[in-house]
């Protein structure tokens, strides 16, 4: 039962990270899944609550990062909260219509087609907002793994 608790647990820390570069699977709740697993095949003794403490602020960090490097790197490039709203749009259908390129393709298209039809500024703005999404998509990404290692490291500690 322990080897069948520790796959489970492993498992669902990989598919946390795989949720860094693949936006539908939401990354925080594998993670939290994980924890929860040790806790029911082990125990949950070791999990104390500054473990928990600290976990929440982790969570806090990565929805604030996430979002913030999307906004900004539309802003950056001169877009607007059309193109921020066609990025996440593409980012959620991307994968879909195209299976793991649109993973990159889906924010950037979002953001110009959104641009496009919302702002009308031409298509040079509109590709700059799609560079922007693409730049904070990746700018993101890299933040969310830094911080699920550091909040597996942490598991690690505590454990």
């Amino acid at each position: 039962m322990e080897i069948i608790g520790w796959i489970l647990i492993i498992t669902s820390f990989i598919i946390a990270f795989v949720g860094t570069f693949y936006p539908i699977i939401p990354s925080v709740v594998f993670m939290l899944l994980g924890y929860i697993l040790y806790g029911l095949f082990f125990s949950f003794a070791e999990l104390n609550w500054l473990f928990w403490i600290i976990q929440v602020l982790f969570v806090v960090l990565l929805f604030s990062a996430d979002m913030a490097a999307n906004a900004f790197g539309v802003k950056k490039f001169g877009g607007t909260k059309a193109g921020v709203w066609g990025s996440t749009i593409g980012l959620i259908f991307g994968p879909f219509v195209i299976p793991i390129a649109g993973i990159l393709i889906g924010p950037f298209l979002g953001a110009v087609i959104a641009e496009l039809i919302v702002t009308r500024e031409g298509i040079k703005q509109a590709i700059n907002s799609g560079i922007g999404s693409l730049i904070g998509f990746l700018t993101s990404s890299v933040v969310k793994v830094i911080v699920l290692t550091v909040m597996l490291v942490v598991f690690i500690l505590f454990i």
